[in-house]
């Protein structure tokens, strides 16, 4: 179906009524613009399922009703996109729908004027029922006035306590901060034409019956309601006392993302990514569904744990990161300096002896390299990491994190698994923005082993991540146990392998250093053609990858 319930435009998922792709797109621009009509030109500033109710034939009613209104919202289009009302009328001749009959057209060329509105449509009702309606246009569908009223309702509610709620800041604000000071007089509003607004006027909020200057926020919830309603009701201008609205209660309910995966609308608020398919040599568009979920954090002391175990693999770690940061570079034979590049000397002075001239690049001056980088680290949750991977991947972490805080790199840490395209999961452990915390320690030591490594949809979403970063240096590091792999057995094997290879292409184009360091023993397989001969480290022993990250990021960076 086709319909509006005032705040979502629903259209078909497919369409295909003309031969060429192009005309159906401007088939659906006309859908969209009819429901947007209804809305914009006050065809839901009545209850329709009242209007319709005393007719023996609600429904003929409705649809009487409907073709009505399109008549009136037809010349209110022509009026205001008059392009776009052309292309409607050129839809009508190519599907070769017929004109309305003569006696239609006289009895509903009242709505045509500027200042018809619905009501004239209600009563005009009275006279054409019980006759047949005209057959629909192509881009009318159909009114929902019950899907209309529950919407309505629970809008003007909301927009009625957060008009109030604004009104008492305002006049709180006007009263300043003295609490012997009269409380300010009665809100009231005040219509100025405007012909550039569909009821002919704009509404402005006076006070004393001077106006006053409104907040975009405020300015946009007077212009909802006038939209909805005509006008501002009085008692929505009375402000709120303190306490007597909890907005949290109009706060829009989320999914919970953990339950959302087994309905039928677990796409909804997630994020969708291409994937390509080097058969096709061509990506599927939206083909994965990816959503983000947070670690559960485990408080059982993981980290502190690790960190007193490993204490003097931390203090070498400390030592090593802390020579890096805001490290000094020896710049030579400069014009200007700190000091007297003696080597040059010992050269300038040869070069006079033999009769050339001498250069003035004599000096030595210190350069302070600032360090702008920022790192994703991605890290493998599959059920191949169950056991003694895991614990090494935490341990790395534990170590990594802590060299990092002295340091003082941007990074962050991304967890990643899933079951097939419709759900690949990343697992928030730290966000650019956190500071390491004992909840991102927790988390750390909550990461577990979940599902299946479907790498390429990771590596995409994490490289837009990285990619909201300003920084010099980018770097996007993965941790994993093995090669590209998930339950649907075609992203085994060359799939898989092409796939990721495509998202890391994608990551080095927009200025992304990736780099893999794997515990497989049978990486060098396929590592050098997914990340470069350079780019990935195979470690032998698993017990030794939390020494060995650190060690491998030192070197990236240094």
């Amino acid at each position: 179906r086709c319909y509006t319930d005032t705040e979502t435009l629903f259209l078909p998922a497919v369409l295909a009524r003309l031969p060429q792709p192009a005309d159906n797109f401007r088939l659906y621009k006309a859908m969209v613009a009819h429901l947007w009509a209804q809305t914009r030109f006050g065809s839901f500033r009545v209850d329709l399922g009242d209007a319709v109710a005393r007719y023996p034939d609600p429904d003929q009613a409705l649809a009487l009703l409907h073709a009505l209104e399109t008549v009136r919202l037809d010349a209110c289009i022509a009026r205001e996109l008059p392009g776009l009302y052309r292309d409607m009328q050129g839809l009508h001749a190519q599907l070769d729908e017929p004109v309305s009959e003569d006696d239609w057209r006289h009895l509903a060329a009242g709505l045509r004027a500027p200042a018809a509105r619905v009501q004239d449509s209600i009563e005009l009702l009275a006279a054409v029922y019980p006759r047949p309606a005209p057959r629909p246009a192509c881009y009318q569908g159909c009114l929902d006035p019950a899907a209309v009223a529950e919407t309505l309702a629970r809008r003007i509610q909301r927009e009625k306590a957060f008009l109030r709620v604004r009104l008492g800041e305002i006049a709180d604000e006007l009263r300043g901060n003295d609490p012997d000071q009269a409380t300010p007089a009665r809100f009231s509003t005040h219509q100025r034409p405007d012909p550039g607004e569909p009821d002919g006027f704009r509404m402005e909020l006076t006070l004393d019956q001077q106006p006053l200057p409104v907040p975009q926020d405020v300015q946009g919830l007077m212009n909802s309601i006038v939209q909805d309603l005509g006008d501002i009701p009085d008692e929505y201008l009375n402000p709120a006392g303190p306490g007597e609205y909890d907005l949290s209660a109009f706060a829009e309910q989320t999914r919970d993302p953990s339950e959302v995966w087994s309905g039928t609308y677990h796409e909804e608020g997630a994020h969708l990514h291409h994937e390509w398919d080097h058969q096709r040599q061509h990506y599927r568009k939206n083909w994965c569904v990816v959503r983000e979920l947070d670690v559960p954090p485990r408080d059982d002391g993981f980290v502190a744990a690790t960190l007193r175990r490993h204490a003097g693999v931390v203090k070498t770690l400390s030592r090593t990161f802390e020579a890096l940061r805001g490290e000094d570079k020896l710049l030579k034979r400069q014009v200007d300096g700190d000091g007297v590049d003696i080597d040059a000397v010992v050269e300038a002075h040869a070069d006079v002896l033999s009769g050339l001239e001498m250069t003035d690049r004599l000096f030595t001056r210190m350069l302070r390299i600032e360090r702008d980088i920022a790192v994703m680290f991605m890290v493998d949750m599959s059920g191949s990491t169950r056991g003694w991977v895991n614990d090494a991947e935490r341990e790395a972490l534990a170590l990594l994190c802590q060299s990092l805080e002295t340091l003082g790199d941007r990074y962050a840490i991304y967890g990643f698994s899933g079951v097939t395209r419709k759900r690949c999961e990343l697992f928030r452990v730290k966000r650019f923005d956190e500071p390491y915390d004992d909840e991102v320690r927790a988390r750390i030591s909550g990461i577990e082993a979940k599902d299946y490594t479907r790498m390429g949809v990771a590596i995409r979403h994490l490289s837009m991540r990285l990619n909201e970063i300003d920084a010099r240096t980018r770097l996007l590091v993965t941790l994993s146990d093995g090669k590209p792999e998930d339950y649907d057995g075609y992203y085994r094997g060359e799939y898989g392998v092409e796939d990721t290879r495509q998202a890391l292409y994608e990551a080095r184009r927009d200025g992304i250093h990736p780099y893999c360091i794997t515990i497989d023993q049978e990486a060098r397989d396929y590592l050098p053609h997914m990340y470069g001969a350079a780019n990935y480290a195979v470690i032998d022993d698993v017990r030794k990858l939390p020494f060995k990250v650190s060690d491998i990021y030192r070197r990236l960076t240094s």
